[in-house]
């Protein structure tokens, strides 16, 4: 009895979500199942999702242009790879600079 506790308190409150939420039952639930990241959402409905609408959540929106759970496209190869020059290849992650020896 003590271990359906969970699934009793989560019934409960996806129920009250979905009593409350302003978007319609299935749009709510398609909002609830976003939570849990871009292939969960997509399993149940098309993307992308907009700004604002169900689906939408602004992790599963990398890039911020407002669309989430859209295709990103890849970087170019030549991107990728630092170029040989004279001086030493650095980058920086955050305020963090990284120099190769």
């Amino acid at each position: 009895m003590v271990l359906m506790l969970p699934v009793t308190t989560m019934g409960i409150a996806v129920g009250v979500y979905l009593r409350t939420s302003d978007f319609e039952r299935e749009e709510a639930l398609i909002h609830l199942i976003a939570l849990a990241g871009c292939d969960a959402v997509k399993n149940v409905a098309p993307g992308p999702f907009l700004t604002g609408g169900p689906g939408y959540h602004p992790r599963n929106d990398p890039d911020g242009d407002g669309v989430a759970c859209d295709t990103i496209a890849a970087a170019p190869v030549a991107d990728a790879v630092p170029q040989q020059t004279g001086t030493r290849p650095s980058r920086t992650v955050g305020t963090a600079k990284f120099v190769r020896p």
